[in-house]
């Protein structure tokens, strides 16, 4: 649904409880909705972070990277917008938030080497 059509239902689904409150209790009822939208989605620009990410993970694992903003919640949204530059740099992970959450031992390893190779650009 879009953000539009959410906010219609939720003002139907209000105005059906208040007819129904209204009908057995003979109050008046009024109300306004105030929509605040905390979590939107980022996507950080070219930086000296994005760029050492990108090329750490390519000479790692000879992989092209791709900027997404998808793949869930991220507390990066509350971060983004005070300017800083924010990357989501975690393992492959199919099983995330399921029962038996579980990461390869290899794939932690090569992060390592990763996260390693970023802070030696960025410092160095």
């Amino acid at each position: 649904q879009t953000e539009q059509q959410l906010r219609q239902r939720t003002e139907d689904l209000l105005d059906s409880c208040i007819a129904e409150i209204k009908k057995y209790s003979g109050q008046q009822f009024s109300y306004e909705v105030h929509w605040n939208k905390p979590g939107l989605p980022f996507l950080t620009e070219p930086g000296a972070l994005v760029q050492a990410c990108q090329a750490v993970i390519q000479a790692e694992t000879g992989l092209e990277t791709v900027l997404s903003t998808s793949g869930g919640t991220s507390d990066g949204r509350f971060i983004a917008p005070t300017g800083a530059q924010v990357v989501e740099l975690g393992p492959v992970n199919d099983t995330i938030h399921k029962v038996n959450e579980r990461v390869c031992s290899a794939d932690l390893e090569t992060l390592s080497r990763i996260y390693q190779g970023v802070l030696l650009r960025l410092l160095t």
